[in-house]
């Protein structure tokens, strides 16, 4: 048999600590322009079975894992999203919930409070008619503006990303103002549309491996609706090293086709990082790139620089 080259992109790599669960394709939201995952509401929850999510779930610890986010699509409108929720955080995980804030019922304000729960959000305008035309929803600005207000009444840790689909008139800026002046502790830059899923048409651009931050697979991986494994949401575009449902996620992340997949990707560190330039796309904005947009940064683990153990 012939030995499989060693791969060294591991050197300078934090060792997989994030998992992003996109646990469906439905929205209520259409998002014509931008949105990564073609999501919509006549979408479905894909193939994993609560069954798949919860061995999952169960066995991401051994695997490094110390903090899950559930995103989607609308990770809220699985039919067992809470029940998902609660298994992680019963698992001793951290969690955070990827939602587009549209719709908050009471059980669900109740998880966001619990300690171990943090919140993200997009949002794009200041301007209710042109948020509403982004997102394709009537009424979503105020839906969301209004949930992002109560969270902050309820001292729930909240990142809002504002992203910028490269429109001459669109208020990203004045909708990141908007945020800082509603009292948000932390507003990270304005970030930019990537041309992944249904934004490559509205950029008129293929993606490619230029599209990504730079931080994929750099303490982080993704697990989609399917079982595939990627290196994040916006990676999907890039051939999958395996799937949970056949193969045990530590033994993905330790195998020779996640690291070839970590080896394609341009990692943006040093003197090439500009944080006043470069959007969120590096370690010192202090930020996490989750697709378009932000997530609440959360301390990574003291793990070996080594592997996924």
């Amino acid at each position: 048999m012939t030995a499989v080259p060693a791969i060294t992109t591991r050197s300078g790599l934090a060792p997989v600590w994030f998992l992003e669960l996109e646990l469906t394709q439905r929205c209520q939201m259409r998002c014509p322009s931008l949105c990564y995952a073609d999501a919509g509401p006549t979408k479905g929850h894909g193939t994993m079975t609560r069954a798949d999510w919860e061995h999952l779930i169960d066995t991401a610890p051994a695997a490094g894992i110390t903090t899950i986010q559930f995103i989607g699509g609308e990770a809220t409108l699985h039919p067992d999203f809470l029940r998902l929720a609660e298994h992680a955080l019963g698992v001793g995980l951290r969690v955070q919930v990827y939602s587009n804030l549209i719709r908050v019922t009471a059980p669900l304000w109740e998880l966001y409070s619990h300690p171990n729960v943090t919140l993200a959000t997009s949002y794009y305008s200041d301007m209710p008619d042109e948020h509403d035309k982004i997102t394709g929803r009537a009424g979503s600005h105020a839906q969301t503006r209004a949930n992002i207000v109560a969270a902050l009444e309820r001292a729930i840790p909240l990142k809002v990303a504002v992203v910028d689909l490269g429109e001459e008139a669109q208020r990203a800026q004045e909708a990141r103002a908007e945020m800082i002046t509603l009292g948000l502790p932390r507003v990270g830059p304005v970030d930019r549309v990537r041309a992944v899923g249904r934004a490559t048409g509205h950029l008129r651009k293929e993606p490619d491996i230029g599209e990504l931050c730079g931080q994929c697979g750099d303490g982080r991986a993704a697990v989609s609706w399917d079982g595939d494994v990627r290196m994040c949401v916006l990676s999907r575009f890039l051939p999958s090293p395996g799937n949970v449902r056949t193969t045990p996620l530590g033994d993905l992340l330790d195998g020779a086709a996640w690291h070839e997949l970590l080896a394609r990707v341009p990692r943006r560190r040093g003197s090439d990082c500009k944080p006043s330039s470069d959007s969120n796309d590096c370690k010192p904005a202090e930020t996490t790139c989750e697709g378009n947009a932000l997530v609440l940064p959360v301390p990574a683990p003291r793990l070996p620089t080594e592997g996924n153990r």
